[in-house]
Order: structure tokens, then C-alpha cells, then sequence
């Protein structure tokens, strides 16, 4: 699964971020879902809006031919909550002039700095946790160096930011992937069905010894964009998804009408793979 060049957006440019299609991931394959036992939430999805990107300040008096710019290339929640409940590792591809090209981060926040004076193309590999997705999602993202109005020296004070929003989307999640996200801000989780009920979730390390993954505070914080608003970005998903619920309520009422299909099973909330 792959996404390329969507929806980039510059720190410069006026008015609001567009509008995207959001990336929708396909469940995993039978054999897992039957491994695992897990039921799934029919008609549900599971949104995790996340903004990724680069920042780039010219070095000035220190940049050298080889060392002009210090950037940073990064995935982050698109409220800068902590992406680790839903991502296990992010893989960035630099160019391969760069020692150790490949570079795994096992850990929120998704990101790394270098120091360089080309642009190019970063591959970005989301890997999710098991019981979320078995399949990796693919990010491509262009290193920017210099600003579009290149009259005048460059500052060494303002960098160059280049950022993507968009929304990770989670067709018919299973129940242990709602019950790790239920209640995480990071994530947009669909009301569940009356007589629903969820496994415990998945226990993590105890939340003072854990490393805080969020970017809140970052040292950058302050260069990220807002995408006119992530919280009300954030707003739309849900709304989105209570839209698509009723469409999938009113398609059931008219397959009644209809005449119920032959050798059809009886709709539910969630079917047992």
C-alpha cells in the first residue's frame, strides 16, 4: 500500500490545507483474523489523521558544500498526540549517498535529523502493531531545502517546512484494535453497537516509567502547522463516519423493502473470523 504526494502543503502558503482523499488500508488476510479470533465491527472504521513532512534551516556562516542545511523528517499525530498506540516502527528511506540509508525508528516520536545540501525523495514505511494491520503503508515525501522566494540570502532563523495531512483509515477494525485505541486522542473511534463488548486492552508500560511520545512540547513545535485546526479536522472524521453509518442503515432498510437476498445471512454488528 502506497500514498504519493498528497495533499503538501508549505508553511507559506495562505489559506487552509486541502481537502484529501483519505488513505483507507484493507484488512488484513483470513488466515490471521482467523489466528486471532477476532470479531470485527461490520460497517465501522477507525480514522487516525497524522501529518508528516520535513523542516529544514540553513546553516549560514556554518554550512559547508557538503553540510548547507540541518533538517528533520517526521511522522507525528496531526493533533501531536502519541502515534505509538497505532504505529510499531517507522522506516525512512535517505538517499542511498547517505551512510546507513535505512533508518528504523522503533519508537514515538517517528522522526530523525541529518544534516546534507540536496533535496530528494524520503520514503516513509508505516509498520502498525499486529493486531491492527499485518501490511506496511508507504509514504513518499520530497525534501525541501530552499524557499520558493529565493531573492535574498536565505534566513538561518525561519527554516523551510513541507507537510502533508492526512487520514489513515481503518475499514471494519477488529475488537482488539478498537479496545487499544478506545479513548486515545490520536484516534477516531465509531460509537459501538449496544451489547458490544471489548477484551481488555493491551497492556503497555506503566505510563510514568514510559517516554513520552507526543509532540507537544517538541523543540519544532512551534514550525508545525495546524491544517486549519486538527481538532476540527479531527470533528469532520467523526462526522464522516456517523454519515457513512447512516448510509449503511438506510441501504439495510432498503434491502428489507427489497425482499431479503436468497441465501443471505442475517446482518449483525460483527461477524467471528
Amino acid at each position: 500500500m502506497s500514498a504519493r504526494k498528497i495533499g503538501e502543503t508549505q508553511a507559506d502558503d495562505l489559506g487552509s490545507a486541502p481537502v484529501l482523499q483519505p488513505i483507507r488500508i484493507t484488512k488484513s488476510g483470513e488466515d490471521n483474523d482467523k489466528k486471532s479470533a477476532n470479531r470485527r465491527l461490520k460497517d465501522a472504521e477507525i480514522a487516525v489523521p497524522i501529518a508528516y513532512g520535513t523542516i529544514a534551516f540553513y546553516l549560514g556562516r556554518k554550512a559547508s558544500e557538503s553540510q548547507s542545511h540541518k533538517w528533520t523528517v517526521y511522522v507525528r499525530g496531526a493533533t501531536n498526540e502519541d502515534l505509538g498506540v497505532v504505529l510499531k516502527r517507522v522506516v525512512f528511506q535517505l538517499h542511498p549517498s547517505f551512510n546507513n540509508p535505512t533508518r528504523v525508528v522503533e519508537s514515538a516520536p517517528f522522526e530523525l535529523s541529518e544534516c546534507g545540501w540536496g533535496e530528494f525523495e524520503i520514503a516513509i514505511s508505516l509498520f502498525f502493531h499486529s493486531d491492527i494491520c499485518d501490511k506496511q503503508l508507504d509514504l513518499y515525501h520530497h525534501l525541501k531545502l530552499y524557499p520558493e522566494d529565493e531573492s535574498g540570502p536565505q534566513s538561518i532563523k525561519k527554516p523551510v517546512v513541507v507537510e502533508t495531512y492526512n487520514e489513515i483509515v481503518f475499514p471494519d477494525p477488529s475488537e482488539s484494535f478498537i479496545a487499544r485505541v478506545q479513548n486515545h486522542p490520536a484516534v477516531v473511534v465509531p460509537r459501538l453497537p449496544a451489547g458490544f463488548t471489548l477484551p481488555n486492552p493491551v497492556t503497555v508500560e506503566n505510563a510514568n516509567e514510559k517516554e513520552r511520545g507526543d509532540t507537544k512540547d517538541h523543540p519544532l513545535a512551534q514550525w508545525f502547522m495546524n491544517f486549519s485546526e486538527a481538532d476540527e479536522l479531527l470533528k469532520l472524521a467523526a462526522a464522516r463516519q456517523q454519515v457513512q453509518a447512516h448510509i449503511v442503515k438506510l441501504r439495510r432498510q432498503l434491502s428489507v423493502m427489497d425482499g431479503p437476498p436468497q441465501l443471505s445471512k442475517p446482518p449483525s454488528g460483527y461477524e467471528c473470523t
